[in-house]
């Protein structure tokens, strides 16, 4: 599980043809979640992440909405925060993509008690991680 206020949605992509294989991975980069603007530029820095790493178009728009569903949620409920993009690779040459959502809100004090069903945090937000795989 990811430290309060974190958010890692990890993703692996389509294996790339030989050529792409050799290219240098995008280095990191981290946008600001402060504005309803900067959401739109999360969204779309995610998609055009998730066509680098040859994601098809269901894996694109299933990557783009929780991205964009997590930064919402870090500009609403979290006071704001920011959301790195990741190019890991695996041994075998297949790239992924990880997005790493951190917010800068408190978190909630029962984390065990939000967990269980039916239960309402009431306006705050809670922390954790998600995971897609392609």
């Amino acid at each position: 599980m990811a430290p309060p206020g974190e958010y890692t949605l990890a993703s692996r992509g389509a294996k790339r043809p030989a050529r792409a294989e050799n290219r240098r991975p995008p280095a990191p980069a981290t946008y600001p979640v402060r504005t309803e603007e900067d959401l739109l530029t999360v969204r779309h820095a995610v998609r055009a992440a998730t066509v680098e790493v040859g994601f098809g178009l269901v894996d694109q728009t299933r990557v783009v909405t929780a991205a964009s569903e997590l930064a919402r949620n870090a500009y609403v409920h979290g006071r704001g925060g920011t959301v790195t993009l990741e190019y890991p690779r695996e041994p075998g040459g297949r790239r992924g993509l990880r997005l790493v959502v951190k917010d800068e809100g408190p978190g909630i004090a029962d984390l065990d008690a939000a967990l269980t069903d039916g239960f309402t945090t009431g306006g705050a937000w809670a922390t954790g991680s998600v995971a897609l795989v392609g």
